[in-house]
């Protein structure tokens, strides 16, 4: 079973820790053959108080616990570094709580060198970290690739080329130091 969550920086304040922990269980949930009777059972209490609202994180990292503790289960967790860190400290300590529950749980997670003592920390030192750097020659010859595709040719000339060439590559890696 997999199940990914991608954190956008424009959609920052939607991507709380149970908005995050509730994508990942709904994935999980839809690829089961039946759901869970306490997790119906949650989700059918919760309709019923006032205003419908969802169930509380504490609630859904259970509901995940259970869930994937009878499956192997990866949860793959994109561009961590573009979630709030206040957010990000609650979607980290839910997974170390599923991780505890649910051996079979592998975490996959991206995000920017930066918040990688954070992950570490957070999730008891059960990471293994790969680095991955930025290559100049690959992103000149990506965009080279991209330019080349261009459906309207007559609208850069070859300075505004050069300049595209030139600045993205040097942006991306100060980006990625």
């Amino acid at each position: 079973m997999v199940a990914c969550f991608y954190f956008d920086f424009a959609d920052q304040k939607d991507q709380s820790p149970a908005n995050t922990m509730g994508a990942l269980l709904k994935q999980v949930v839809g690829g089961l053959e039946e759901v869970p009777e306490e997790i119906s059972q949650a989700y059918q209490k919760q309709r019923k108080t006032l205003g419908g609202r969802g169930p509380l994180l504490s609630d859904i990292v259970k509901m995940l616990q259970t869930t994937t503790s009878k499956a192997h289960t990866f949860i793959c967790i994109d561009a961590l570094d573009e979630c709030v860190p206040e957010y990000r400290a609650k979607v980290l300590v839910s997974l170390n709580e599923i991780l505890q529950r649910s051996p079979g749980v592998r975490i996959f997670v991206t995000g920017r060198p930066h918040i990688g003592p954070e992950v570490g920390r957070r999730l008891a030192g059960r990471v293994l970290s790969l680095h991955i750097n930025t290559k100049r020659d690959d992103i000149i010859r990506y965009l080279h690739s991209r330019l080349g595709e261009d459906t309207t040719p007559d609208a850069m000339d070859s300075s505004l080329e050069a300049d595209i060439l030139r600045k993205i590559p040097q942006d991306l890696s100060e980006m990625y130091v």
